[in-house]
């Protein structure tokens, strides 16, 4: 735990193995520190520079040798502080200048984003990225068409997706392929009567994205996710027009 907490810092572990050194020798000439901590002379001195600086470390002549010392501990919390908001900084400056910038870099084309996932923890993916995207817009909701085989899958790894849904106040149509379907809280369920049985499958529209999700052999789940605007704005109009005729 220490030395994870003293990487986040940015220290490397010698350069931790060296400060407890030191704490522990109080001011100390390297070949002392080197000697105590087991690291050789050069690496050791190096170190120390670095160390110092960082503030962690300080030194002053005495004689013709020089001692160092290691800083008051308290000073790794002003270090965790200043680097919490210099990461701060840096997401407001990602959120409101460079992104937007790289974006408007970008050429224009158009072009559909395929990406393929499979098992649950790849239907978890997906239904996470579904909350993530749509809890961001202003109007919070998606639709959805769903059959009945599909259910007993579809949430096997994310049992409480429902719930989280509810939580973000995000809204859902469904229509239904077939029988079957829980009413639950914010959401709508429209149904297409069907004759005999139809195939595992959903279809979520959340533009610019749309997932569809089966099942092959042995019940294994895989998703496709299009992003592309074009055609999340075509199958919003055909779910728009079906569920009006419902």
């Amino acid at each position: 735990m220490i030395q994870q907490a003293f990487e986040m810092l940015g220290l490397t572990p010698k350069e931790t193995q060296l400060y407890q050194t030191l704490l522990k020798l109080g001011p100390s000439s390297i070949r002392d520190i080197a000697e105590h901590s087991g690291i050789n002379r050069g690496t050791a001195y190096e170190s120390l520079k670095q160390l110092q600086t960082k503030g962690i470390v300080s030194y002053f002549p005495k004689g013709k040798r020089r001692l160092f010392t290691a800083e008051n501990p308290d000073i790794l919390l002003n270090l965790a502080e200043e680097k919490r908001n210099r990461l701060n900084k840096t997401i407001e400056n990602l959120k409101n200048t460079i992104i937007p910038n790289l974006h408007q870099q970008q050429p224009d084309y158009h072009q559909t984003h395929v990406r393929y996932y499979e098992g649950d923890d790849g239907i978890e993916w997906v239904l996470r990225d579904i909350l993530n995207v749509v809890s961001q817009q202003d109007h919070k909701e998606y639709c959805v068409f769903s059959s009945k085989p599909i259910r007993p899958f579809l949430y096997r790894p994310f049992p409480n997706y429902t719930k989280q849904r509810v939580k973000l106040g995000i809204n859902v149509k469904v229509i239904a392929l077939g029988e079957g379907g829980e009413e639950a809280q914010l959401s709508e369920r429209k149904w297409i009567k069907t004759e005999g049985s139809v195939d595992a499958s959903y279809i979520a529209i959340y533009p610019p994205k749309c997932a569809i999700i089966s099942l092959a052999s042995n019940n294994f789940p895989s998703a496709v996710v299009l992003e592309s605007k074009d055609i999340a704005k075509a199958q919003q109009i055909i779910f728009d027009t079906l569920w009006k005729m419902l």
